[in-house]
């Protein structure tokens, strides 16, 4: 056989394969809608988003807890809420660069003015003053926005009597406001031994992550402090501390788990379990009059 018909040959062939191997694939290939899967960070295991949204957004298999918005976090511990202060609006008070376009996309990529939403709730029958930060604008970090709805937060539950439940999620301050964002850590510091003063409850919740001068200022002073399940809580990052002190920081270090073996925590709470146990601690407030 000639050279040129053995070519033709082999030509032929590898057409026909492809059409077979293009038939296979049209015959076994399932169009998986985007989105319709979540990788757990944790573990890798993938999952239905559907059912992950039934299971407050915790995995199955690793029990890993997914970051939630604020509004999810509010659906999910609130019987009812009552929104205050949302007509509050970032400015940009040192003229930092580009500072009003980032606050512009995240307020379309969240729908929320700022990284703090409050106002009033009910958990069972209990009515509360509460508030939440979203990781998701801007990793929660705290401005004069987010300080001062947190400090009237406080003011409004010490007028209206009402324990108050914060739900801390923060990178920390908000590098853009320099110290007019530092200077948020003592006035909701000075809101909350206000709060305290007037004897009554304050359950700050540390879910992932909770660093910075939010750890450093009001979520750390809760009359009990609730920490989600293998939240990372600290101040400064662990590479900082661990070149600032020259030692090896054990593996679980920062972890809501080591808080609490530390004594740093009080408690940490299963997410699914979390409503229940605010419950349960705000009936006993109410029951003793406090």
């Amino acid at each position: 056989m000639r050279m040129n018909d053995i070519f033709e040959d082999r030509k032929a062939k590898v057409e026909t394969y492809k059409k077979y191997r293009g038939k296979q694939e049209k015959l076994f290939k399932v169009d998986i809608p985007e989105g319709l899967f979540v990788k757990c960070d944790c573990c890798n295991e993938y999952l239905f988003r559907e059912d992950l949204s039934g299971s407050h957004y915790v995995c199955h298999k690793c029990r890993f807890h997914f970051r939630v918005s604020a509004r999810e976090r509010l659906r999910m511990t609130c019987d009812s809420f009552t929104e205050m202060f949302a007509e509050m609006k970032t400015l940009n008070p040192l003229e930092f660069p580009g500072y009003e376009n980032k606050i512009r996309q995240y307020q379309e990529q969240t729908g929320e003015l700022d990284a703090f939403v409050c106002g009033e709730g009910m958990i069972g029958d209990v009515r509360v003053a509460i508030g939440v930060m979203d990781s998701f604008f801007m990793m929660g970090s705290m401005g004069c926005v987010v300080g001062e709805k947190v400090t009237r937060l406080i003011e409004h539950s010490i007028s209206e009597r009402l324990p108050l439940v914060i739900f801390a999620a923060s990178g920390g301050a908000r590098m853009q406001e320099g110290i007019f964002s530092l200077m948020q850590m003592a006035k909701t510091a000075a809101a909350c031994k206000r709060h305290n003063e007037a004897g009554l409850l304050y359950i700050g919740v540390l879910t992932n992550p909770t660093t910075g001068g939010v750890a450093a200022s009001f979520a750390s002073l809760g009359d009990i402090i609730i920490a989600e399940k293998g939240a990372l809580i600290g101040f400064a990052g662990s590479r900082v501390i661990k070149q600032t002190i020259g030692e090896e920081l054990p593996e679980d270090f920062q972890t809501a788990e080591f808080q609490l073996k530390k004594g740093f925590v009080d408690m940490v709470i299963d997410r699914k379990d979390l409503k229940k146990t605010l419950e349960r601690l705000l009936k006993l407030h109410t029951r003793t009059g406090q």
